[in-house]
């Protein structure tokens, strides 16, 4: 039996620590602190996630064992390289379960990591999945995207099951934009039918949304064909259409004429796309993104949701 650390107690990473135990590891849950480690061990439920009790195979702790065959490390993106200073030097492989553009530096997580000194095996894991359908075993799909094709089938072997299918990908590039731009577009997509906008004109937003992320893919060195997959097409179809995607119903509360201070003070877990929109415009530098910028306006209060709209409409008409 192997042993994997899944480094963050949110939601995310309780639902893929429940996976490893379904895949049949000896899994240690890795909490912030002491505190929220023996809550979550004292209930053998964590509240972040709740309904799933913990089985026997899952430890809970606020340390980093030294022993794990594999480190997940699903801590949010903006948090991702304070985490990381818990590490000891001698960890090799790290998959980062995480989406976002670092606010401050415009990298992208596994460049976060690379950062960090030493250097280590990197992967990404990605793909359109909501935590609470992989804790109840529900059939899924994801993308464990890095250029080292062993540690691709280390992860695929450790992790995946007839339920939770792992596609191996070579471009972590492109499969780490997918997970940063679907959640600023689900924003967008969120607003549209908050403002009563209709179906019709969210099914255009999303398709031109989906363009966006194909130029800035190819421009910053992914693949085309990366974005038509499940970390690019997947992940956005699901985000911008399901209820339960936080950067959709952030959009939705905007669109019904919420401000955003008052929905970010209302919740408790992170809503990606807000502190990712800048950053991932910022990246882009000259690349071609309407929506993603207009997502980053709108967020930083320099156009109002009105005015967003007027000017999305207004943009020349041209061949698709």
């Amino acid at each position: 039996m192997s042993r994997l650390a899944v480094i963050g107690a949110g939601a995310w990473g309780t639902a893929l620590a429940l996976q490893a135990v379904r895949a049949g590891h000896r899994v240690t849950l890795v909490a912030r602190d002491a505190v929220a480690a023996a809550a979550i061990q004292a209930h053998r439920e964590n509240r972040r996630l709740p309904g799933f009790r913990l089985p026997e195979p899952l430890d809970v702790s606020d340390h980093i064992p030294g022993n794990a065959d594999l480190l997940l490390w699903t801590v949010p993106t903006q948090h991702l390289r304070t985490s990381l200073l818990r590490l000891e030097p001698a960890s090799d492989a790290i998959v980062v379960c995480a989406k976002g553009v670092e606010a401050v530096t415009h990298m992208l997580p596994l460049e976060v990591v690379s950062d960090v000194p030493p250097a280590r095996r990197l992967a990404v894991l990605t793909g359109p999945n909501f935590a609470h359908e992989v804790a109840k075993g529900l059939p899924a799909a994801s993308v464990i995207a890095s250029t080292d094709a062993g540690l691709r089938e280390q992860v695929r072997s450790m992790l995946g099951t007839n339920t939770f299918r792992i596609y191996g990908n070579d471009d972590p590039i492109g499969a780490q934009l997918g997970g940063a731009a679907k959640n600023v577009i689900a924003i967008a997509a969120g607003a549209v039918i908050g403002a009563g906008l209709g179906e019709n004109a969210r099914a255009a937003l999303v398709t031109r949304g989906l363009s966006e992320l194909r130029r800035l893919a190819t421009a910053l060195g992914g693949r085309a064909e990366t974005v038509m997959g499940l970390s690019g097409l997947g992940d956005l179809l699901l985000t911008c259409t399901g209820p339960s995607s936080r950067n959709f119903s952030l959009g939705y509360a905007l669109g019904q004429g919420e401000s955003l201070s008052a929905i970010l003070a209302s919740r408790s877990a992170v809503t990606e796309g807000v502190p990712t929109a800048a950053a991932l415009v910022a990246r882009a530098g000259d690349v071609e993104l309407p929506v993603c910028r207009a997502v980053a306006e709108l967020l930083a209060g320099k156009k109002t949701l009105a005015q967003t709209i007027v000017e999305l409409l207004s943009r020349p008409q041209r061949d698709e």
